[in-house]
């Protein structure tokens, strides 16, 4: 019987909190981005959602290709309420959050996927990879993500409201992992604290 993505995190991880942020943060993106960018089926967002949280489950194997691990584990177990074409995006979608862009001529899953599919694997994954860039140090630094989106230069402005108005989290990781997203949404993207 397969488990659901939370059974397997609980299985699998003792790490209870960064996945949870990450899923937040993902699913404000999502939804931002749905909002104001480009609309996605509901259905786009239970696969990231899940992803957000299984995305290090890998460490559970070795930390090192944490995020290769994490793909294989979901490939391996499943995860109840998605079928196989779904749970290899889930699986997809853990391997990109880090590490090496996706690649149609060298990684197996990926390239049996069609363009459709890859297009949604690089938007789910740029999303990802973003949220988990924002909550690098685990430490729950932001509250608010709100988007912005300038059609005429196709531009995707991020505005991050931080938790505590006096600091500001390093967002350094996030910056060097906006890549995927661009690719995704084929946009540029610009990261900012909003003026408290």
């Amino acid at each position: 019987m397969k488990l659901s993505a939370e059974e397997l995190l609980k299985k699998f991880s003792n790490d209870s909190s960064h996945p949870f942020e990450v899923r937040r943060i993902a699913m404000m993106i999502f939804d931002e981005v749905c909002e104001k960018v480009f609309e996605m089926p509901e259905q786009d967002r239970k696969i990231l959602e899940s992803a957000a949280i299984l995305h290090d489950i890998g460490y559970y194997v070795d930390s090192k290709s944490h995020n290769k691990h994490s793909q294989q584990m979901v490939l391996e177990h499943g995860v109840s309420g998605f079928d196989l074409r779904e749970t290899r995006f889930i699986s997809c979608i853990c391997r990109y959050h880090r590490g090496g862009l996706p690649d149609k001529e060298k990684h197996e899953i990926y390239c049996e996927l069609d363009k459709k599919d890859r297009k949604t694997i690089k938007r789910l994954g740029g999303i990802l990879r973003l949220a988990d860039g924002l909550d690098r140090a685990h430490l729950s630094l932001i509250k608010k993500i709100t988007v912005n989106y300038d059609d005429e230069n196709n531009i995707v402005e991020f505005i991050l409201t931080p938790n505590t108005p006096d600091y500001y989290p390093d967002i350094t990781a996030a910056i060097r992992k906006r890549d995927l997203f661009e690719i995704g949404f084929k946009t540029q993207s610009v990261l900012k604290f909003s003026q408290i």
